[in-house]
Parts: C-alpha cells; structure tokens; sequence
C-alpha cells in the first residue's frame, strides 16, 4: 500500500505472494516431469515435442495463477480506479455511494447508484491491518470528495 500526497495505492499481499509462489512451483514441476517423462519406462513414448508441450501448459497455468496478482486499487481526491482480475474501472467519487467491507466478504466493495456494487479485490480481509488502513484511507478520501 502506497500513499503519495492525495493519492492511494492500495494491492493485495498475500494474494501476491501465493500466486507467485504458485506459479514458480507449477512451473518447476511441469519441467521436472517434461524431463523426467523421457527417461522413465512408462510404456509411451514421449518425444522432444511431448516435452515441450508440457512446459508450455505449465506456463499457461502459471500465467492463470498470476491472474490473480493483478487487483489494485488507486484512488484520488478526482475518483477511484479499479483493477480486478481482468477488467480496470475508474469512478468519479460522485458515482460512489459508499466504500463498504460487508461482515464474512472475502474483499471490499464500491456501492454505486441503483444498489450495484463493484468488488474491490485489491482490498482483501486475509491482508488483516493492512486492509483496515486501506479502508480508512478510501474512505477518508470518498467523504473529502463528497464535501
């Protein structure tokens, strides 16, 4: 979490380090089977092609798990920007009911206008004190843009 002047920065951590450390093992273990796959007497026949496949798909569902290190949160006196998993959004604080974190949610949410909401993944309840500073700081900067 990064604050500068009127500025937030807000990113989960321990989502962050499991999808990294996730990713790194899921690769190492594909390419330690792809390597392992030639030599072993499993009845199949597994060529250089086979092999390189299958550290190919173990990139591809490494690069699945970093999808889940890419949450943040930046906010402004201007409005909030958010970016999940895939998609970002930026609101202006006047579209901005709220910043809520309901009782049992996993992360924060923006409450908008005609009871929708959009879910705040870089605000994440395992991050424990570092999510309560974040949630101060947005809040503090909603209700100094709502005057």
């Amino acid at each position: 979490m990064a604050t500068t002047g009127e500025r937030v920065t807000v990113r989960p951590l321990r989502a962050v380090v499991i999808s990294w450390v996730s990713a790194v093992v899921i690769v190492v273990l594909f390419t330690a089977i792809a390597l392992v796959l030639r030599n072993s007497d499993t009845g199949v026949f597994f060529r250089l092609a086979d092999q390189v496949a299958l550290v190919l798909i173990g990139l591809f569902i490494a690069g699945g798990c970093l999808l889940m290190a890419r949450p943040r949160v930046r906010a402004d006196a201007a409005g909030i920007e958010v970016r999940n998993v895939v998609a970002t959004k930026h609101f202006a604080w006047s579209d901005v009911e709220r910043v809520a974190f309901p009782d049992g949610a996993s992360w924060a949410r923006i409450d908008l206008r005609d009871y929708e909401y959009v879910p705040v993944m870089a605000v994440q309840a395992v991050d424990g004190q570092r999510a309560v500073d974040a949630m101060r700081q947005l809040r503090a900067l909603h209700a100094s843009a709502r005057g």
